[in-house]
């Protein structure tokens, strides 16, 4: 690896991690020594890039810093052209077009020698699977979801068998052959999966629900059993 490339590498591996990373760890990681990683660290503080930290503690790179916007290598650009690929074929109709925008952009703004990688691009997402028609607007309820708002929902069982429920929406998430959403329910007091298509009306609520919805998505990736993820998102009863 070229050392102009290493010296980025390093920041982007310090920009992704929350925690200081040692140097034995970016050896590691760039498949270089200890002693490189010195030379590296000292070489970008030096051209004022702010890392703070020190040997044998681990280096962090302070807040505000950033790159050029969409200085990508190839395995990045093909990566977000990958997901952008899946959400186009599985997402809501607002996600879909965002992700066919977000790939056209990225396309607008990378060099010529970058385009077969989305053009011709080597890794492919299948197409999307026929889901039955979202019974709410699943693009609000994204947005009641950052407003951390409540919804009253009448939903169907496999049974058919109707309730009516009031729930705090933390997670939309996407199974094989449907889109799911969980939420806190305030009739069974805890969280539930419910399929979009089989909620039957849907009332969005003005009504703030008290828990911040990160506190509520972190209880229940807590909860959520993955031996379970191919039959339901929570290792619960759907209703």
């Amino acid at each position: 690896m070229r050392r102009a490339d290493r010296l980025f590498q390093i920041i982007q591996i310090l920009r992704r991690s929350k925690r200081p990373v040692t140097a034995a760890a970016l050896a590691a990681e760039l498949e270089t020594s200890k002693r490189s990683v010195y030379r590296d660290i000292a070489a970008l503080i030096g051209q004022r890039v702010p890392i703070r930290g020190e040997a044998g503690v681990g280096y962090v790179l302070e807040r505000g810093f950033d790159l050029p916007p969409l200085m990508l290598t190839s395995d990045e650009i093909e990566a977000a052209v990958l997901g952008a690929q899946w959400v186009a074929g599985h997402g809501d109709a607002a996600l879909a077009r965002a992700a066919q925008d977000l790939v056209a952009k990225i396309s607008a703004a990378i060099p010529d020698h970058f385009q077969p990688l989305i053009l011709d691009a080597g890794v492919r997402t299948p197409p999307g699977w026929k889901i039955p028609p979202d019974g709410l607007d699943v693009a609000q309820v994204r947005a009641w979801i950052r407003a951390g708002r409540k919804i009253a929902l009448t939903y169907r069982d496999e049974t058919s068998r109707e309730t009516r429920r009031t729930v705090w929406p933390v997670v939309i998430g996407y199974l094989e052959a449907a889109r799911m959403l969980i939420a806190w329910c305030e009739l069974r007091r805890d969280f539930r999966s419910f399929r979009v298509d089989r909620i039957s009306n849907a009332i969005f609520l003005d009504e703030r629900y008290p828990e911040r919805a990160a506190v509520l998505r972190a209880r229940w990736f807590a909860s959520w059993q993955p031996a379970q993820v191919g039959v339901r998102p929570i290792g619960r009863s759907p209703a």
